[in-house]
């Protein structure tokens, strides 16, 4: 608690689980002290599901469906992060066709995200005409993802070993009509944030995210990356084509010359990044070979093999919001994975929130809290009831758990 929370002057506010600002259940206890937030606490727990325990039910291909309503927004990462643990843990080699249709699907998600995020951030500050127009361009990325994919929102694209559907030399045209489009739209949406006096005034100075504090609590994604934090899964492990393409890191300072680490450096982040996705797509297009899609189409003779898994993988994916990772375990024994564990980026990007949000005003919390594009259904786990008695676990009660699970697991 810092010293000036405990000043007469100061007297808490409670927002949420439920409220305007707010597009998931999430807890804030805010210390306020005149119109400035002295302190602040989070609270989750909101939005339990379930999901992982319904995995222990399901096999590998079943899970997929599972693993793509953890959320509706990154519905394609959580699958391919998935995809990518049990083609670990089962050695399967994917076709190099699939590596690169693969990132065109994770690219386009990235683009649909951030453009969403984008109307958030207007809508936060006041600006529902540039949520409108912000959405319409939404809505092209929306329609692109139904042309290949079949559906808008949970694309059923994933499978284990590949990717369920190709694009063909007679969709090439569509997508590449809709990529200019983009591109045309991408000056406006700079114009439009980077531009205008009052959202600048709104953003600049607003939820400042230090370099150290950013690598202190573990920030992840554009989070992370708009404090000048030089970390990107692409990157870094160069997982499915992206080894072949032209990739970098990109942070605030590639426009601007310097890192700030405030809401508007991360609305700088977001719009970047929807140009390099752009730039991704076309790559790969001009790149991919050709090939099979999936290493091997008949799901019986698929399953079969993965009964036989002995062993464990991970998938690290950069999600639009952050690297998202799934853990499986397999026994030998069962159709299902032994565990099957995911840590969605929001849970990194939750302890940021206090630093972002300590010296603001009452006034710059929907903006601030916004601004990391928090995914609350993503990072609910579970709640614990005893007895009929709600009650949370500590630091060291959390560790001590996690050390006996790993142990369990390890045997």
């Amino acid at each position: 608690m810092n010293q000036e929370a405990t000043t007469k002057t100061s007297y808490q506010i409670p927002i949420g689980p439920i409220h305007p600002a707010l597009k998931e259940p999430v807890h804030f206890e805010f210390e306020i002290s005149g119109e400035r937030i002295v302190d602040v606490s989070v609270k989750l727990g909101h939005v339990h599901r379930g999901i992982e325990w319904a995995s222990r039910k399901r096999n590998p291909i079943q899970i997929l469906y599972l693993a793509e309503r953890i959320c509706g927004i990154c519905s394609y990462c959580h699958p391919a992060a998935f995809a990518l643990a049990v083609e670990t843990a089962a050695d399967i080699q994917i076709p190099e066709r699939a590596e690169y249709l693969r990132v065109i699907q994770g690219e386009l998600e990235r683009i649909t995200s951030h453009i969403l995020w984008a109307g958030v951030a207007a809508h936060e500050i006041g600006f529902d005409t540039v949520l409108y127009l912000t959405w319409q361009i939404r809505e092209r990325a929306l329609d692109l993802t139904e042309y290949l994919t079949g559906n808008r929102v949970t694309k059923g694209i994933m499978t284990i070993g590949g990717i369920r559907r190709d694009i063909t030399k007679d969709m090439l045209p569509r997508v590449k009509k809709d990529l200019q489009y983009f591109k045309d739209n991408f000056e406006k949406l700079c114009h439009i944030f980077l531009d205008d006096k009052t959202v600048g005034m709104r953003s600049q100075g607003a939820g400042i995210l230090t370099k150290k504090d950013a690598l202190k609590l573990c920030a992840v994604g554009p989070t992370a990356r708009a404090s000048g934090v030089k970390k990107d899964v692409r990157v870094d492990t160069s997982y499915f084509a992206y080894g072949d393409l032209n990739l970098k890191y990109i942070t605030p300072d590639d426009l601007t010359g310097n890192v700030n680490g405030d809401v508007y450096d991360r609305i700088i982040q977001r719009l970047l990044e929807i140009d390099q996705s752009i730039d991704l797509i076309e790559q790969c297009i001009d790149k991919m070979p050709s090939g099979d899609i999936v290493a091997e189409p008949d799901i019986q003779k698929l399953l079969n093999q993965l009964k036989k898994v002995k062993g464990e993988g991970v998938g690290r994916h950069e999600a639009p919001r952050g690297e998202v990772i799934h853990y499986v375990k397999f026994d030998g024994k069962s159709d299902s994975p032994y565990t099957w564990k995911v840590r969605a980026p929001t849970y990194n990007n939750i302890l940021p929130w206090i630093p972002m949000l300590i010296g603001e005003q009452i006034a710059d919390i929907p903006i601030v809290a916004a601004s990391t594009d928090p995914c609350m259904s993503c990072t609910n786990r579970v709640a614990i009831v005893s007895d009929g008695r709600k009650y949370e676990l500590t630091k060291e009660q959390l560790h001590k758990l996690s050390v006996e699970k790993t142990r369990r697991l390890m045997k």
